[in-house]
């Protein structure tokens, strides 16, 4: 998937087991283009649920994913001696990662500040309430569900996803 155009600002941090750690919007953007990579990020987890649905359904199995967004700055950095590799650190990391631990399979959960960017792209939502996060407390939560149409922002991509609505 992140061979596709549409999926170019996304870069993979880590796998650890059976989690995947990728980050959006490590450049510098003008206030018109900030939350395309956002955008391309929830397009990315969708289309990353419609893979694993085609591999379940060509290979009769049933893995699910549950994952986790959030927004905002990190600490980067390359780390280690013997084994160097490049990471991310810090609060919107650590939120994210509780996004996923606290989520449901076969769901993408996010915080309030992702919903409230997201649903203007035109990505829609399912709310699913406080829920206590570790270091944290009670946050509000949503699942996104899919995206109705591309949205009209500078640099949106004029692929059509599997998870849109398209108007014909």
């Amino acid at each position: 998937l992140l061979d596709e155009a549409q999926f170019r600002c996304i870069t993979k941090i880590k796998t650890i087991g059976s989690t995947y750690m990728a980050a959006s919007g490590k450049e510098e953007l003008s206030d018109r283009e900030r939350w395309q990579h956002l955008a391309d990020l929830a397009d990315f987890a969708l289309s990353m649920k419609v893979t694993l649905m085609n591999i379940n359904y060509q290979s009769f199995n049933n893995f699910m994913l549950r994952i986790g967004l959030n927004k905002g700055g990190v600490l980067a950095g390359v780390i280690g001696a013997r084994k160097p590799h490049y990471d991310i650190w810090g609060n919107t990391v650590n939120v994210a990662s509780r996004m996923e631990s606290t989520g449901v399979m076969g769901n993408i959960q996010v915080v309030e500040d992702c919903y409230n960017i997201l649903k203007e792209y035109g990505f829609r939502f399912v709310r699913r309430g406080p829920i206590f996060v570790k270091g944290k407390g009670e946050l509000l939560t949503y699942f996104l569900k899919g995206r109705d149409k591309q949205g009209s922002f500078i640099n949106s991509s004029s692929v059509t996803l599997p998870h849109q609505v398209v108007d014909s």
